[in-house]
Order: structure tokens, then C-alpha cells, then sequence
């Protein structure tokens, strides 16, 4: 429930940012170069940002459920071989 709110609140400040600088800048990276709203450019920065902590986090989730299958199996008691 708290990082509900948080995103909640980091979009609306967001939101607010971009409404308050909509002017169009220059942006350059590597060859390219073009103009677009700062508005734009700050909300596809925050997506992509939050894109890749979503990436981290499900690598992180994934890697942790698939550790906790295989423990059972490695920590469960071997039964002596009957003779």
C-alpha cells in the first residue's frame, strides 16, 4: 500500500513538472538530434526509468523463486538404500 502511494505521488509531481515546462529543448545523444517538449522528454525519462526497475525487481523475483524450488530438493533427507 505505501509504494501505491509513493508511485501515486512521484506521478503526480511528474505530471506537475511537466505541465509547469512545456517549452520544446534540444535534445543530443550520440548522432541524433532533435526538439521535443521537456514534458515529454521528462515523462519518457520516468517511464524508462521505471522500466528498468521493473526489469531489476522481476529478475530479482525470478531468480529468488527458482533459488527456493530447488532448496526442497537439496535440503530434503536422503533415505538409506535398502540392502
Amino acid at each position: 500500500m505505501v509504494s501505491l502511494i509513493v508511485v501515486l505521488l512521484v506521478v503526480f509531481l511528474v505530471a506537475l513538472f511537466s505541465v509547469q515546462n512545456a517549452s520544446p529543448v534540444a535534445i543530443s545523444f550520440l548522432f541524433w538530434r532533435f526538439e521535443a517538449s521537456l514534458a515529454i522528454v521528462m515523462f519518457l525519462s520516468v517511464l524508462a526509468g521505471m522500466l528498468v526497475t521493473v526489469i531489476i525487481y522481476s529478475s530479482r523475483a525470478v531468480k529468488k523463486a527458482l533459488s527456493a524450488k530447488k532448496a526442497p530438493a537439496e535440503i530434503a533427507p536422503k533415505t538409506p538404500a535398502k540392502e
